[in-house]
């Protein structure tokens, strides 16, 4: 393996059972991670926590993730320090965005061993912070748009859309991909985000807490082809009503009461259709 001066230990951030929140994470120094043949090592320069994250520590997928003591986020970037023996693609210096595995997680931690198959080079002008921010929060928005028939090529015939909780992580990605496939795009938020949802190209961004934000109206009164929901709460009763007669949610933050309208609706003309994120890294790198 080619070297770029290990160190033999490093700070991280774990946690050793479900719950506690942000006062069961621990500082701990711990042995750098060694290298498979197929791995990279990296020096981490940002990493994002996903909600995902914090579900997990919850206990979302107890008892078999995680291991403990665990160190959580699957988001980073930073600059290659090591490479193994079959790495092919990179070398010591490059800056890279990875999007680790679950369930061995290790981003709170100032290197971390990602395989080069979930490691995508940074392309020139973006940042390791703005980059650690995309694989989770963009590949989910992309697959929605994407479920939708969206096509970026300029070869697409927009939809009327509605995003919901444009504002946050996935909804902000989703609302510009929406308009980069020419949707006309709705989209609802906090009031004090509404200028924020505007500048990332919405047509029109409403404030869930008022009487039309509530009810999904947008102020011409048309109907939406598709509803792209972001948030836990959104209800198949709440969106059935927005849509047109052959309308279509994309659900990819599901409630069990979603969950169960994905499958009640499966022969109806309206929709509910649930995503789980399985995009891979030629989608990262479109995104990036």
């Amino acid at each position: 393996m080619a070297t770029g001066g290990r160190p033999t230990t490093m700070r991280a951030v774990q946690y050793s059972g479900y719950g506690g929140g942000s006062a069961a994470l621990k500082y701990v120094e711990i042995p750098v991670p060694s290298l498979k043949k197929g791995e990279v090592l990296i020096k981490v320069e940002a990493a994002s926590i996903n909600p995902a994250d914090c579900r997990i520590q919850k206990g979302l997928l107890r008892p078999f993730v995680p291991q403990f003591p665990f160190i959580p986020v699957t988001d980073v970037a930073g600059e290659i320090v090591e490479v193994g023996s079959a790495v092919q693609e990179f070398k010591v210096g490059d800056k890279v965005v990875s999007k680790l595995i679950f369930w061995k997680a290790g981003g709170l931690a100032e290197y971390v061993a990602a395989s080069e198959s979930i490691t995508v080079p940074l392309p020139a002008g973006v940042s390791s912070a703005d980059a650690a921010g995309l694989p989770v929060a963009g590949l989910t928005a992309l697959q929605a748009v994407k479920a939708i028939g969206t096509k970026f090529d300029g070869t697409g015939v927009g939809s009327n859309i509605l995003i919901t909780a444009a504002s946050g992580g996935i909804g902000s990605y989703a609302v510009q991909l929406a308009k980069l496939g020419n949707h006309n795009v709705t989209a609802t938020c906090g009031a004090r985000n509404l200028e924020l949802v505007a500048d990332m190209g919405a047509d029109e961004a409403l404030d869930y807490k008022t009487p039309e934000g509530a009810a999904l109206k947008n102020s011409s009164g048309k109907k939406y082809d598709y509803i792209v929901n972001t948030t836990n709460g959104g209800k198949w009763s709440a969106f059935k009503p927005s849509l047109s007669s052959h309308g279509r949610v994309v659900d990819v933050a599901p409630n069990f009461g979603n969950f169960v309208a994905s499958i009640l609706t499966l022969f109806s003309k309206k929709k509910l259709s649930t995503v789980i994120l399985s995009l891979g890294m030629e989608d990262l790198r479109f995104l990036l």
